[in-house]
């Protein structure tokens, strides 16, 4: 008994001594923190998305103190984080368009053709590394979802028709998606976009084995370029480009495209 006693009393002591010790080293070693990046830290959304440019809310509301970073940074939280950064740091809140993530591919289960049956392993990076891709057009979606993975707000799940979907009612344009896809067809777009957009990524010269690959790719016969009466569009590099400056969403190109790759910017984020 008096060896169980003496056991008990000697760990209380270690841990007492033990707990000062971290104590009295906890105020030796302490690195002072100015109370402003802890108060830009509370008002922040707290994803740790990475989509201000840094490792997470720690790193910007640090960066934003020292003034590396803008007050506006933070994607996921917005306008009205901007302002609370902007009045705990005493300046004047600049306001930030809103970004939201844009999928440029049709590549649909029913529109593009496979290579054939994949065995490797089930992400987009392994099957781009192994095989270039899952489909014949090899600027198609693979329709892994890596993309789908990435997103810390749950923006995207995956459509019955084998591409991932946005949901632009929790997209903040954070960038996980654009950095993570293989194939690199998502893009950030302002929330606010207003004009005619190609949802085709194929840049491909080989204008007849287009259609055999994917029904819904872009041929690049630059109709869209002779109808558009504003002249604000043309082909670049294998795809309509878009000057929105003068596009007045009058809709002749989307009409005049054969293969219906036009659509309407704001129609497709406010889906």
């Amino acid at each position: 008994m008096k060896t169980v006693l003496l056991t008990i009393a000697v760990s209380f002591l270690v841990a007492f001594v033990l707990g000062m010790l971290l104590g009295l080293f906890k105020k030796i070693f302490a690195v002072e923190v100015d109370p402003k990046v802890s108060a830009i830290r509370e008002v922040l959304s707290g994803g740790n998305c990475g989509g201000c440019g840094y490792a997470g809310c720690d790193a910007f509301a640090l960066a934003v103190v020292k003034g590396e970073a803008s007050p506006n940074g933070c994607v996921a939280g917005g306008p009205s984080v901007a302002k609370k950064v902007a009045e705990i740091l005493g300046v004047e809140a600049s306001a930030g368009s809103k970004k939201v993530a844009f999928l440029a591919c049709a590549g649909s289960n029913e529109c593009a053709k496979l290579k054939g049956e994949y065995n490797g392993i089930k992400t987009c990076k392994a099957a781009q590394q192994a095989i270039n891709g899952t489909k014949i057009c090899s600027f198609g979606c693979i329709g892994y979802g890596d993309c789908i993975n990435s997103c810390p707000f749950n923006a995207l799940s995956m459509g019955e028709d084998g591409l991932p979907k946005v949901d632009y009612k929790k997209c903040v344009g954070c960038g996980k998606c654009v950095k993570e896809c293989p194939k690199h067809l998502f893009s950030l777009l302002d929330a606010t976009t207003k004009g005619s957009i190609a949802v085709c990524s194929n840049r491909s010269e080989n204008k007849p084995q287009i259609k055999k690959n994917c029904s819904a790719g872009c041929i690049k016969c630059c109709i869209c370029e002779k109808k558009c009466p504003e002249h604000c569009i043309v082909v670049s590099n294998g795809i309509p480009v878009v000057d929105y400056t003068k596009c007045t969403s009058c809709g002749e190109c989307i009409k005049a495209c054969p293969d219906k790759v036009l659509h309407l910017a704001q129609q497709i984020i406010s889906a």
